[in-house]
């Protein structure tokens, strides 16, 4: 197994011990800043899998099938995490998961297919606001200056999140209409 391969994996594991430190209070503050500690080094491991498969030319159909569920995982998990939490209202969530959802079944209907189906720049940058605003979310500061930045990367998220999808389904609508 190539190293992005791992990476991804590494990711998935993390998930667990993530949620652990930022939904119980087994090492009080300590344990929002090791839960914060975790979600920055999954979020790097995306980073580093995807640019060190195309560098090195390691791009492999595990890779292309399990990193973007892997980064669904890390998100979906923090984004239902955070409602418990009350960070975050339900609705937003429920948003942001169902865009999730949908692309991912368009695209597996579609590799289904033998089509690949190439995520864009705007889901990049709806991936990269939102994992700012978990780190935001899991640092939770309570200063109106923080309070004011969250509440920016969270309605910038959603409607990247929008944005995305709706981009995603124009670039795609041959490849939806024969499915």
């Amino acid at each position: 197994m190539n190293l992005p391969n791992r990476l991804t994996i590494f990711r998935v594991i993390l998930i667990p011990f993530f949620l652990f430190f930022l939904l119980t209070d087994y090492c009080g503050t300590a344990g929002k800043f090791i839960a914060l500690g975790i979600f920055a080094l999954a979020s790097l491991t995306d980073l580093l899998d995807g640019k060190i498969a195309r560098k090195r030319n390691l791009v492999t159909n595990f890779g292309k099938f399990m990193d973007p569920i892997a980064d669904k995982l890390l998100v979906c998990s923090a984004l239902i995490s955070f409602v418990q939490l009350q960070l975050l209202p339900a609705w937003i969530v429920i948003i942001l998961i169902a865009r999730e959802f949908i692309i991912s079944g368009f695209r597996l209907v579609a590799s289904d297919g033998g089509i690949v189906l190439a995520a864009s720049w705007w889901g990049k940058f709806k991936t990269t606001f939102q994992m700012i605003m978990c780190l935001l979310l899991i640092i939770n500061l309570d200063y109106a200056a923080v309070n004011i930045i969250e509440q920016i990367f969270i309605y910038a998220s959603l409607a990247l999140s929008l944005i995305s999808l709706i981009d995603y389904l124009i670039k795609n609508r041959k490849v939806i209409a024969d499915m």
